[in-house]
């Protein structure tokens, strides 16, 4: 058996620490509704993850970085994005006008699929390496939060003042501006900064 054909030790304990955060973040959130809308994103592309795996394994790297979205969705669908704890303790500390936890999740939304659209590209396309692949990936980051902000928007049309807490807008009205705004910084902050080891797990994975 190739060694891309074998279930990956390391995945497994990835999907139960994951499994573990879920069941906490389940039981008693703020609302359930939200809980539900916030943490959609979560089964749904663990299942796409699933489906994909013998065929197309991605990097310890992406995996690392997709458990840590996971999370950071889950908290945020347990609390609500604007009930964070610790971010709530943050905001009376430094005396801030709102909690930023969704900002936190904002910038990851950018930061975790330019890992992910990078290894796609790179694995799949022509796209290698240099200014144009860095430029394409921040596209595909900049059109994930766009499409994002639009879900937002249809649920809430759809939903009313029953989807407040999901919108996560706290009052202010360039919230969609900077959340998109944060998804771009994300994209660039991941280029920068993880490109090197992402390359270098990316060629031990051909060589395996």
């Amino acid at each position: 058996m190739q060694q891309n054909e074998k279930v990956d030790w390391f995945h497994i304990f990835l999907v139960a620490i994951l499994f573990a955060v879920f069941v906490w973040s389940v039981i008693n959130p703020n609302d359930f509704f939200t809980w539900i809308l916030e943490m959609l994103p979560v089964p749904i592309g663990l299942t796409v993850l699933a489906v994909t795996y013998k065929r197309f394994r991605l990097t310890d790297l992406a995996y690392i970085l997709i458990c840590v979205h996971a999370i950071i969705l889950l908290v945020g669908a347990h609390y609500t994005y604007a009930q964070v704890p610790l971010f709530n303790w943050i905001k009376e500390a430094f005396e801030l006008s709102r909690n930023h936890y969704d900002r936190v999740g904002h910038f990851a939304q950018g930061f975790v699929p330019a890992i992910l659209a990078r290894e796609v590209f790179i694995r799949t396309s022509p796209l290698k390496g240099g200014k144009w692949l860095f430029f394409t990936v921040i596209c595909v980051c900049l059109s994930i939060s766009a499409v994002y902000e639009l879900i937002e928007w249809a649920v809430a049309a759809i939903s009313g003042t029953a989807a407040e807490a999901f919108l996560g807008t706290q009052g202010d009205v360039w919230d969609t501006q900077k959340d998109m705004a944060l998804a771009l910084l994300g994209a660039i902050a991941a280029q920068l900064l993880l490109a090197k080891l992402h390359d270098l797990q990316l060629k031990r994975q051909t060589v395996s």
